[in-house]
């Protein structure tokens, strides 16, 4: 595989046809605040990848990192379904329409799904535990110091973060509050409990006792 520049801290983006159509994609269809973060999520995962040692296939993490919060769009707000999803589907759409082998396609869906979803995706392969550890780098700063200054600043020197965390804590607002349902039992009911007057979160031992099971 050959590759092209820029490679912040030695790591460069797969030169594929499929990892360049999936750039042209989100760039095209997202803000450039997504399309930013969605880049540094690739770099902070691959980088983390290859502090711990793991072999992961370059391009499947490249796409999932892009497409990971594709769902936050405005054509996907009214689906009824977690935005994860909807930008897991539309990852395996792409995928699909370019013959990509049904495992990898798994995979990619898996690891955009799980994303907001701690405490599992570490234990699966590595593409899906890399997707959720670059998206956690970038927004909640977990693992911070695993990485160094000089590989931190090479990632922030090509896709710079101005304002970032108010304005991502918007797009998270702004993509789930039409369908705040799908917030039950995940992290992104933080989001809209704090940014959504009057937003409830759905209570788990609620919603057992008025469950309308007898005993």
């Amino acid at each position: 595989m050959t590759t092209t520049s820029p490679a912040p801290a030695g790591v460069r983006v797969p030169d594929t046809r499929l990892a360049r159509e999936a750039t042209e994609l989100v760039r095209d269809t997202t803000d450039e605040l997504i399309y930013g973060h969605s880049r540094r999520v690739y770099f902070f995962a691959a980088l983390q990848g290859r502090n711990r040692d793991l072999s992961f296939d370059p391009e499947l993490l490249y796409v999932g990192a892009m497409f990971h919060d594709l769902g936050l769009g405005e054509r996907f707000r009214t689906s009824g379904r977690r935005f994860e999803v909807d930008s897991a589907d539309e990852a395996r759409r792409f995928l699909a329409a370019r013959q990509v082998p049904e495992d990898s396609i798994r995979r990619v869906w898996t690891a955009i799904a799980l994303h907001t979803t701690p405490g599992i995706p570490e234990f699966m392969e590595p593409e899906v535990a890399l997707v959720t550890a670059g998206v956690e780098y970038d927004v909640l700063g977990i693992g911070y110091g695993d990485l160094s200054d000089a590989e931190r600043a090479a990632v922030v020197a090509l896709h710079p973060r101005p304002d970032f965390k108010q304005r991502i804590l918007a797009a998270f607002t702004d993509g789930i509050r039409p369908k705040p349902e799908t917030t039950f039992g995940n992290v992104k009911a933080d989001v809209l409990e704090h940014y959504v007057p009057g937003f409830q979160r759905g209570d788990f031992v609620r919603t057992i006792l008025d469950s309308p099971w007898p005993e």
